[in-house]
């Protein structure tokens, strides 16, 4: 395994996003083939710039995907798409093995890197200390699906069911968000004595009445208290010391065996499940041909956005970015369909891929 993962090191670090396209605002690769099966992916923008990022790396040892939702800016989502992969590669290829432990070191291996990053350019760009990212990462190895996330992008598995022609929606990845009540109760615990490490503002349950997520990359202003002070913007700043770090890059991971009725999985940024549920991205791409069904998830949640704002799609599509944000966040989706003759294998046909989302529009 480990010259494998060294081959494919050397053939597929330089991203490339051949055959995918753009339409104004959208990003897409409508299909393509991984080690695991085919894939579609596609991103749409509604910041001023793009917070979202994607990718997918794939050869010998099997399908690598990571979506990285970043907040207070592109920096962070960026960092760890540059190096969350190149650390994952390094770990497994020293342990000759694709393990949980390995995935959970990569994680803490970027974060340590974005932290000396933020502390190297303290004094002339203080506000990367409040730049982070949420990270979802599904990995296929050796016939066993790896998820990994912090924050609270989503993975949602499309399970066949029985002979019945239908397929069920099963939520895989752990959300880190305070709107749900286990992250509450999970904060209260681990910080008995303060009061207000959740706070209710405007209908909306915050960490310290800041920010919604409670694991990220980055945020380093709620981490270490040595970034907790001027010159970062007042609203960041804690009115009490920092005793202990408030959030963490620790992830949520699962491994399972893959099951011969395990048909596809959809990654994707908490943008799309505010407007679609699990099960009605589930049906869409059931129901629908592979090819484009990213794209076409993402189409499903801005019609639903529009229809909540009481306006046609075709009126959505013409609003600007930043001004859209209003209406949608950025939102990624990728999809993988498994293809258990290739997963049994451990082949692939064609040469290593990798692939990044755009980085700008």
């Amino acid at each position: 395994m480990l010259g494998a993962l060294m081959k494919f090191i050397s053939l597929c670090l330089k991203p490339f996003s051949g055959n995918a396209s753009a339409d104004g605002l959208l990003w897409f690769r409508d299909i393509g083939r991984s080690a695991c099966g085919d894939f579609s992916m596609a991103v749409i923008q509604a910041n001023q710039v793009l917070e979202d990022q994607s990718q997918i790396e794939s050869g010998p040892f099997g399908t690598f995907i990571g979506v990285y939702d970043g907040h207070g800016g592109p920096e962070a989502a960026r960092y760890v798409c540059d190096r969350l992969f190149r650390n994952f590669h390094e770990i497994s290829s020293e342990a000759q093995n694709v393990t949980s432990e390995t995935i959970r070191r990569a994680f803490q291996e970027t974060e340590e890197g974005f932290t000396a990053l933020v502390s190297e350019l303290w004094t002339t760009r203080p506000q990367m200390a409040t730049v982070g990212s949420c990270c979802l990462v599904g990995v296929v190895c050796q016939q066993t699906l790896y998820v990994a996330n912090v924050g609270d992008s989503r993975v949602v598995l499309g399970k066949k069911v029985g002979n019945t022609g239908g397929v069920a929606a099963i939520q895989l990845s752990t959300e880190h968000n305070a709107n749900l009540e286990a992250v509450r109760h999970e904060l209260q615990e681990l910080h008995p004595n303060d009061p207000q490490i959740v706070v209710l503002k405007h209908g909306v349950w915050r960490v310290k009445g800041i920010i919604q997520v409670s694991r990220s990359i980055g945020d380093v202003y709620m981490k270490h208290a040595r970034f907790n002070r001027e010159p970062i913007n007042a609203k960041f700043r804690l009115p009490e010391p920092m005793n202990m770090p408030i959030l963490t890059a620790n992830p949520s991971i699962i491994s399972l065996p893959l099951q011969p009725n395990d048909s596809f999985l959809i990654f994707a940024s908490d943008g799309l499940w505010e407007h679609l549920s699990n099960e009605k991205a589930v049906e869409i791409v059931h129901n629908h041909p592979q090819a484009g069904s990213a794209k076409r998830l993402i189409k499903a949640a801005l019609q639903e956005a529009a229809r909540k704002r009481e306006m046609r799609y075709s009126d959505l599509k013409r609003i600007d970015k930043k001004v859209r944000r209003h209406f949608h966040d950025d939102i990624t989706v990728i999809v993988l369909f498994l293809n258990h003759d290739l997963i049994s294998r451990g082949s692939m046909q064609g040469a290593p891929i990798s692939i990044r989302s755009a980085l700008e529009h």
